[in-house]
């Protein structure tokens, strides 16, 4: 009688081998995975678009920080493939797990017992003269700074093609749930939970105390028209990819029909890893042994 052959999943691994901590980890993880998982390919994060492997695979393994997750994760747009991060980096919000805990949790994220979350993508796009100069895909934001000579910038922005605001500032971001941690929280935006379906608009230094952030649904579309900007002026994507606005220019940003998935550490919630790592609502440290009344 022949036995029957246990599909094994199939993993796809990302990491910066040039980084002797990244190369020690993924040989790590290489030794545990190997008789539990078909790893097709381990890859340079930069060249996670390259061949069809990708759609071959039920997993992408990413070890680093979350820069690199943002980096394969646009990279995976519409691909439909769960990513599982592995922090090596300093924050790790995107990359939940540590290598101890990947190797403990393996069997039930293969078993998608933990079912990878969908988190909504930015679409943005930069035309002049109706001529597209440039597109992008987003996962934490977009956004505008003024650069050099560092002097304020003037945006004009829509939305739904309807007159917001003008906005006289340091930039703007227009971010996802995901980057709502990121450069919107140091901005002074709102937090928002992973996977609602929204976006934030949030100034840089604006001139107007008037000018608040704002959370708007993931329907919308958004319109920048630059008025007035710098030589250095800069549409960045996630800070890692820029593009350098011109008066003229319009930059269309909306949600992206793709999402993309990641796989959550059931050991901690977005909460947990708020208030550990930023500190998030944190009590006040009190004198407790010279209390005064």
């Amino acid at each position: 009688m022949k036995s029957l052959k246990i599909k094994k999943p199939r993993l796809i691994i990302f990491g910066d081998e040039n980084k002797p901590q990244v190369e020690k980890a993924i040989a790590n993880f290489g030794r545990f995975a190997k008789t539990k998982a078909e790893i097709i390919r381990i890859k340079q994060i930069q060249k996670c678009q390259s061949g069809g492997v990708v759609d071959k695979s039920d997993f992408a393994v990413v070890f680093g920080g979350d820069g690199s997750i943002l980096a394969v994760a646009r990279g995976l747009a519409g691909k439909n493939v769960p990513i599982i991060g592995v922090n090596l980096g300093k924050l790790g919000f995107l990359a939940e797990f540590s290598i101890d805990e990947l190797k403990e949790d393996f069997e039930n994220i293969m078993a998608k017992v933990e079912p990878a979350e969908e988190r909504i993508m930015l679409k943005c796009s930069v035309t002049k003269n109706g001529k597209e100069k440039f597109s992008s895909t987003a996962i934490n934001d977009v956004f505008i700074t003024a650069g050099q000579p560092f002097r304020t910038i003037e945006l004009k922005i829509k939305l739904d093609a309807q007159p917001l605001t003008d906005c006289v500032s340091d930039g703007i971001i227009i971010s996802t749930p995901t980057g709502s941690t990121a450069y919107n929280l140091s901005a002074g935006g709102p937090i928002l939970e992973g996977k609602i379906k929204a976006m934030t608009v949030t100034p840089i230094c604006p001139h107007s105390l008037s000018f608040r952030p704002i959370v708007i649904s993931d329907s919308c579309k958004v319109e920048i028209m630059p008025v007035s900007v710098n030589e250095g002026t800069t549409l960045s994507i996630d800070g890692q990819i820029s593009y350098k606005l011109k008066v003229g220019d319009v930059v269309k940003i909306e949600k992206e029909k793709h999402s993309f998935l990641i796989v959550n550490s059931p050991k901690r919630s977005q909460w947990d890893t708020l208030s550990t790592k930023l500190k998030w609502a944190e009590k006040p440290r009190y004198n407790i042994e010279n209390p005064k009344s």
